[in-house]
């Protein structure tokens, strides 16, 4: 399963995951553009389950800043190399290397891809 195959899984559920989500591929390949082929079923409220894992987790976690922070509040690897794998699910074109920024890129997308696939993101959250 891709990283943001893990991270719709742990937010909308292993089914909504493997059905809604135009952003993962079964060989774990990056896709050229997510499209559900229609609208999502339901919403679901992206915020109290993130307020929840973080709680969980018993530290401070600032998932509404933070991909490092999102991914460890749900209990997904978020080091370098598991974000670099993101970032290439996603499409990141800049610097891998610049990880500030790739980070900010990342977050702002999986952001957006959460609203796309059936998730109510906060609206200062969406880019």
């Amino acid at each position: 399963m891709s990283i943001f195959g893990k991270i719709m899984s742990e937010i909308f559920g292993t089914s909504a995951a493997a059905a809604g989500s135009g952003a993962t591929t079964s060989s774990g390949s990056s896709p050229t553009s997510p499209s559900p082929s229609s609208p999502p079923a339901q919403t679901i409220d992206v915020a109290p389950i993130l307020d929840k894992a973080v709680a969980a987790q018993k530290q401070k976690l600032e998932w509404r800043t933070s991909i490092v922070d999102l991914m460890k509040a749900l209990n997904i690897d978020s080091s370098l190399s598991a974000r670099k794998e993101l970032a290439k699910e996603l499409g990141y074109t800049g610097d891998m290397n610049d990880s500030a920024s790739m980070n900010v890129w990342l977050h702002r997308q999986v952001m957006a891809k959460l609203a796309e696939n059936g998730g109510k993101v906060p609206e200062n959250l969406r880019h």
